[in-house]
């Protein structure tokens, strides 16, 4: 099978879509299929080239066997709806183009948390005649909203419009919850189309490690009780609840909070961390994939936190399937909701309140003082990550995509969906 795949975010990126897609198409390819890659020059999240890129018409590589297509684009940092919407819509133009360029495929894949890049898969499916799948991230627009980038307007209203048209557009969609499957059915698309496939984990890359300890004498963590924030420091996190709690448990000295990555709140979380005297706190800007396990390594929990949002109780972050196949116990403050209805069915950590951050200290220190119930967590954590192995994932996708292809179909006529999508060859468990 030739799978097109257009995505905004691709390694040497290390955010969730980046690391989804990379894993996947490694997958992909390792099973015979051939895999077109459409994405820009890496800058995520700081709105800077990666060094040794250029932001190019087009640029060409080959990655583990993966063909990546690089376009150009207008790149602004992760912040600011209005510039940050100009990069997405520079994307949806040349991913479009680029895609053009390609001469055969079997299917066209898009993937979100945003939907422009789908409006060129759906574009570049209809010039020619290849079925669309988009693959859904993110309840793009709902969560803008829920953050308050945008308030309920005729944009927000007419961006709901387009998100709806995709939907019923796209010949199968991918959703990466139960929960959005659920959301999209009772907006009145065909369940048939639906297949969930979640995030996971590459069990062969985050496995259990000791702690690196150059590492935690660098970042003066040695001997400390760590809980570990690692990801995108974005407005959907709510982090500067995370600095409210380590200023309760500034006089507690076994324990440090560590947060490594980039993204639209850091600056202000960093200001704010300085203005606190919060000598408990350690930022470290985002590191490389390949060095993720590491700092992994130094964490006794992995703290999930999400805004108090409906919204948020829709979402799985993909930090939890890899924090539990490092054999990190999951510190979960967010809404109730699919992801810490997988908390708390695989045993893989404890859940409180989302922004409460006397709850988050009175947990964390609780765990501090019982290595027992620590290990306890760990050992039902790297049982948990067995069923989110990516490589499993990533052949039950292959399989809804192999369904959906078909010969080349042209012109405008509405496509549609296949009888039944197939049930997951591996039983998941499912939390909504």
């Amino acid at each position: 099978m030739r799978i097109l795949f257009l995505t905004d975010n691709f390694p040497p990126e290390v955010n969730a879509p980046a690391s989804r897609t990379w894993e996947h198409a490694r997958c992909w390819v390792a099973a015979g299929h051939q895999v077109t890659v459409i994405t820009g020059a890496p800058n995520f999240p700081q709105g800077r080239v990666f060094p040794g890129y250029r932001n190019r018409w087009f640029a060409y590589e080959r990655m583990e066997g993966i063909r990546v297509i690089r376009v150009k684009t207008f790149i602004h940092a992760n912040e600011g709806f209005v510039l940050r919407s100009l990069d997405y819509l520079s994307f949806m133009v040349a991913g479009f183009l680029g895609g053009l360029t390609v001469r055969r495929a079997d299917v066209v894949v898009a993937t979100s948390p945003q939907f422009f890049t789908a409006i060129a898969g759906w574009v570049l499916g209809l010039v020619t005649g290849r079925p669309f799948v988009f693959e859904l991230r993110d309840l793009w627009p709902a969560s803008i909203a829920a953050v308050g980038a945008m308030g309920r307007s005729r944009v927000l209203r007419a961006l709901e419009s387009v998100e709806l048209f995709l939907y019923r557009r796209a010949r199968a969609i991918i959703p990466v919850t139960h929960t959005f499957k659920a959301e999209l059915r009772a907006r009145g698309i065909d369940g048939r189309k639906i297949a969930v496939v979640t995030n996971g984990a590459d069990l062969r890359q985050y496995i259990p490690r000791p702690r690196d300890g150059d590492l935690a004498r660098t970042l003066g963590l040695d001997g400390r009780f760590v809980i570990g924030y690692l990801g995108t420091h974005g407005l959907a996190h709510a982090l500067e609840r995370v600095l409210e709690a380590a200023q309760l448990a500034r006089d507690d000295d076994r324990l440090r909070f560590l947060f490594v990555g980039d993204g639209a709140a850091k600056a202000t979380l960093v200001a704010r961390s300085t203005e606190l005297g919060l000598a408990n706190v350690r930022f470290v800007d985002s590191q490389p994939k390949a060095a993720m396990p590491a700092y992994w390594s130094l964490c006794d929990l992995a703290l999930i936190h999400l805004k108090d949002s409906p919204v948020f109780a829709t979402v799985i972050p993909s930090k939890l399937f890899e924090a539990m196949a490092m054999g990190v116990p999951v510190l979960f403050a967010g809404p109730a909701g699919e992801a810490s209805g997988i908390v708390v069915a695989t045993g893989g950590g404890v859940v409180v309140p989302p922004e409460d951050p006397v709850a988050l200290v009175a947990a964390a220190g609780h765990l501090a003082g019982d290595p027992a119930a620590v290990a306890a967590l760990r050992a039902a954590g790297l049982v948990g990550a067995r069923l989110y192995e990516r490589g499993r994932l990533a052949m039950r996708l292959a399989l809804v995509l192999d369904l959906v292809r078909g010969p080349p179909r042209r012109g405008c006529r509405r496509e549609s969906p296949p009888k039944v999508l197939p049930p997951p060859t591996d039983r998941i468990r499912e939390t909504s």
